[in-house]
């Protein structure tokens, strides 16, 4: 299969279709997907077993507790739609979702597929034999247990959608957000400037915008610093101009 241009395919194989179809039916997914900018394709597995019973789960060779998604379902589904590559599997296994991955399968949207595929775990997790021989990497959202991978996939889905051109509207607020540049965001304000004693800080209200950037870039630097050391250490610490610029426009209180 080949790309569409600005459009972004993303195709989901679950047993809850309509979870997904739900909740990406409204706000930021439901208007990116009426204006022609995520053609999101969604496979019930179910759709592809055999049996009267449209089963889609077996016991386990060697026992223990719990059902195992089969792996005939799985194959019949992914085969027949011809999904677009990579084809993740959601689980604790996978590499971790962050931002940065969230950006990279946004550039998807201009490869030769087009996009990306999701395929959603239930149970105690899918046959060996689809994560050996038919996805080609998993990815995880966190180190916790969730009941399958559809929550999982909503997550990566919103956040991979928000990136593409024109989802938006204002292309700057992407940009803007915690994670993009390895920080946590800076605090917003709005209307009315005092409210219960508490005043807007004044920088925000005198127009001088070189001055509003360099205390936002302040502040998300102080914010990121207090709460999220492991984002600092991970960027490397805090450069010699950044320091500077802490202590241009935020003076260290304890100093």
């Amino acid at each position: 299969m080949t790309g569409g241009g600005n459009r972004m395919r993303v195709d989901v194989f679950t047993i809850f279709p309509e979870l997904i179809e739900e909740f990406s039916a409204v706000a930021l997914l439901g208007r990116a997907r009426t204006a022609g900018l995520l053609d999101l394709r969604i496979h019930d597995l179910r759709d592809s077993t055999t049996d009267a019973r449209r089963s889609v789960d077996d016991a386990p060779f060697g026992g223990g507790a719990g059902m195992v998604l089969t792996p005939g379902p799985v194959f019949a589904a992914v085969e027949k739609a011809d999904p677009p590559r990579p084809l993740y599997l959601l689980g604790p296994r996978g590499r971790r979702f962050d931002q940065a991955l969230a950006e990279e399968l946004a550039g998807l949207v201009d490869s030769s597929s087009g996009g990306f595929s999701l395929l959603c775990g239930r149970y105690e997790g899918v046959d060996e034999r689809v994560v050996d021989h038919l996805v080609d990497d998993e990815l995880s959202i966190g180190d916790y247990v969730l009941a399958g991978g559809e929550v999982a996939a909503l997550v990566i889905i919103e956040a991979v959608s928000r990136l593409l051109p024109g989802t938006m509207g204002n292309e700057a607020s992407a940009g803007d957000e915690s994670f993009t540049s390895g920080l946590l965001e800076y605090p917003h304000y709005t209307r009315p400037a005092v409210f219960r004693d508490w005043e807007v800080p004044e920088v925000l209200r005198n127009g001088d915008h070189g001055r509003i950037d360099r205390w936002r870039r302040a502040m998300a630097l102080r914010r990121t610093m207090a709460v999220r050391p492991d984002l600092i250490a991970a960027r490397g610490g805090i450069s010699d101009e950044e320091q500077r610029l802490l202590e241009a426009e935020i003076p260290d209180p304890t100093s």
